[in-house]
């Protein structure tokens, strides 16, 4: 059994900061590569960032670089999203999200990944 529990949402003004964590309970979860999404209403899931296994190697996109950083704790099984500097077109559902198999390469499309959290709410007022 896979599972993914996502966390940390919340209702916070522009400039605020949060921290989502995520809890898997993936066997070997050290040696999978995670991601985090977002979903607006009336919009496209889209890719956020993501972190290989070492934790050494990640990739965010554009709109959120300098102010998201993803990390992971493998001794909990855990991977993070620190946001700062929030702003209203932050404003989601956050889901974190594993590939089916520990072998799949880092990837910002939604498709390639196959477990997902089921989601915490993001809104940043301004």
């Amino acid at each position: 059994q896979v599972q993914l529990v996502d966390s940390g949402g919340g209702l916070v003004q522009a400039g605020a900061s949060l921290r989502l964590s995520c809890v898997a309970s993936i066997r070997t979860f050290s040696s999978y590569r995670m991601g985090w999404f977002r979903q607006a209403p009336g919009k496209e899931r889209e890719f956020v960032a993501a972190i290989n296994w070492s934790g050494g190697n990640t990739y965010y996109q554009d709109s959120v670089k300098g102010r998201f950083t993803i990390s992971r704790d493998n001794a909990k099984n855990t991977v993070y999203l620190q946001m700062n500097s929030l702003k209203p077109e932050d404003t989601a559902v956050y889901y974190c999200a594993a590939p089916r198999f520990s072998t799949a390469s880092l990837s910002t499309h939604p498709n390639d990944y196959y477990y997902w959290g089921q989601g915490t709410q993001v809104t940043v007022s301004s």
